[in-house]
């Protein structure tokens, strides 16, 4: 159990040192702003979105590790996926990390189960789902945890 708790540590914090699809994505066609005030992450997300499919995505901002991870993992399952397969897949995230269901086939996502025993880290794991889902609806408010 250990080793796999390690395991499960080593990728959050390799996705925290060197997030994956981190940066500015010119021609975006989606965009969110999302915040955290419980403790000031914040993040930016766009998207390209063609025929109702997630053909790229990167996001900006900073966070703790938790929400860095979280975001860096979801740009990683996302690309590729239809908006409906994209909110299909941000309602099984929250029902993980809140600790209502494990849903089947999650793949890495599955690392970030643990928050689920931090209430106040579940709020640092869907802020950039939350910011995913403001996108894929045009909103132009930012998006707030609270």
């Amino acid at each position: 159990m250990n080793d796999l708790r390690e395991l499960y540590q080593d990728l959050i914090f390799d996705h925290y040192r060197q997030p994956r699809n981190y940066g500015p994505l010119e021609h975006a066609n989606r965009k969110a702003e999302g915040y955290n005030p419980l403790c000031g992450d914040k993040i930016s997300l766009a998207m390209i979105v063609k025929d109702g499919v997630i053909h790229d995505i990167r996001f900006e901002g900073v966070g703790c590790a938790i929400s860095t991870a979280s975001a860096s993992l979801m740009t990683e399952s996302l690309k590729g996926k239809s908006e409906g397969e994209a909110l299909a897949i941000l309602k099984d995230f929250q029902a993980l990390v809140t600790g209502v269901a494990v849903p089947d086939e999650m793949g890495k996502l599955t690392v970030l189960a643990g928050v689920q025993a931090f209430p106040q880290r579940v709020k640092c794991a869907t802020l950039a789902w939350r910011t995913m889902q403001a996108a894929l609806k045009n909103m132009t408010e930012p998006v707030s945890t609270e």
